[in-house]
């Protein structure tokens, strides 16, 4: 007798735990790849109002002007508050009459701990990602050793076993291991892909602290709190 096979069929046929087992990896897809959208979107604005700002950088205004246009931003981009940091710290002990070096290595401990908290921020669902990939596989395989598990105490009961009777009960679990696969690729490619861009953006970040810590130390040797700290130029 001919057996419907379809996918529909296999999961509406397969045991409570193997149900349970598939529908949890098809939600864990769906967050999977919700998640893998936001964060395309987001690195995406992230390089672009980073680039915005550092063009915005060397173009030649002064640190106080372009400080004080950051400030009133209601939206500012991860290297705008790397440099707000750096700035606000580097004018507090400016004022303080601090020698240069001080100066300095206050700007520079300011501009490395925001550089870490926006590089947590960055990452966020990146260890989601991973954990999908890694154990969702696996997740479907236990479905899969379960349903077949249960088709052969099923075939037990039978004295006459073929192929026809063995054939549903394993299409049916091996839908669960096809289903933890179709969660966990496109998880693994896209941890992948964003580990790759945000290790490129911090890059850019890292960079972007040296050359303003450069800028910084031509100013640091002036003593007066109300002299203006100049632009940098490439």
């Amino acid at each position: 007798m001919n057996q419907d096979l379809s996918f529909t069929t296999l999961v509406l046929q397969a045991s409570l735990v193997v149900q349970i087992v598939m529908a949890g990896l098809a939600v864990t897809s769906l967050m999977s790849w919700t998640a893998i959208f936001s964060k395309v979107f987001a690195l995406r604005r992230v390089r672009a109002s980073n680039e915005d700002f550092e063009r915005e950088f060397w173009s030649g205004r002064s640190l106080t002007e372009l400080n004080q246009a950051v400030t009133q931003k209601a939206e500012t981009a991860p290297m705008e508050r790397i440099f707000a940091s750096g700035m606000r710290e580097f004018l507090k002990l400016r004022e303080k009459r601090l020698d240069g070096g001080a100066q300095l290595d206050g700007a520079r401990r300011a501009m490395r701990a925001s550089f870490q908290r926006e590089l947590d921020t960055i990452e966020s669902h990146l260890s989601f990602l991973a954990s999908v990939g890694s154990v969702s596989p696996y997740v479907g395989l236990f479905g899969t050793v379960f349903g077949i598990m249960h088709a052969f105490v099923g075939l037990s009961n039978l004295q006459q076993v073929t192929l026809a009777n063995v054939a549903p009960g394993i299409a049916e679990a091996l839908v669960a291991t096809a289903i933890g696969l179709f969660a966990a690729i496109p998880a693994v490619v896209a941890y992948n892909r964003f580990a790759r861009d945000i290790d490129r953006i911090a890059i850019q970040l890292e960079t972007f602290i040296e050359e303003f810590t450069n800028i910084l130390q031509r100013n640091a040797a002036q003593t007066s709190g109300t002299t203006q700290v100049g632009g940098g130029t490439r």
